[in-house]
Parts: C-alpha cells; structure tokens; sequence
C-alpha cells in the first residue's frame, strides 16, 4: 500500500471542485492559491476514503450536502484572508 496515492482527504476534492466552479484558479497567482488550499483544509474536518465512489454508498444526500455547505464557508473565509494581504 502506498499511502499517498491509496488513501486521501475527501475534502480535497470537495475543495478543488468548489474553487473550479467559483473561477479561483484564474483569479488568484499559484501561491495565493496554494495558501488558499490549505487555509481551507485547515478549517475542515478529515474523512479520509480510499475511493471517491465510496462517498455515494456510505453518505447520504444530506450528509453530502453538509460537507459542501461546510467547504463554501471555510472557503470564503479563507479567500477573504487572502484578499487581506497585500500581494508581494
């Protein structure tokens, strides 16, 4: 088992999905958005899964939409941290 590429924080996803479809990819430098990641993450619960798939089987739709809920709010937040510094 490699634990790096067989187990992994279902909020990443979660998190990269929500920073794709609010178009933060292209608003933000690659530094900027790294710190995005993590701020984010770091206000957010672990659930590590060795399959996306499993989420559908062992999550119901509420829960689901909780855990979305949850990566909106702790991403803004750390989007507004962002904006609050100056860019070097």
């Amino acid at each position: 088992m490699i634990l790096d590429t067989d187990i992994h924080n279902f909020y990443e996803h979660l998190v990269l999905k929500e920073i794709e479809k609010q178009g933060l990819g292209q608003a933000l430098s690659p530094q900027q958005l790294a710190d995005l990641c993590c701020l984010t993450l770091n206000q957010l619960p672990a659930h590590y899964i060795r399959h996306n798939v499993d989420m559908i089987y062992f999550t119901t739709e509420v829960e689901r939409t909780e855990m979305e809920q949850r990566v909106i709010a702790a991403l803004r937040q750390a989007h507004d941290r962002i904006l609050a510094v100056p860019s070097r």
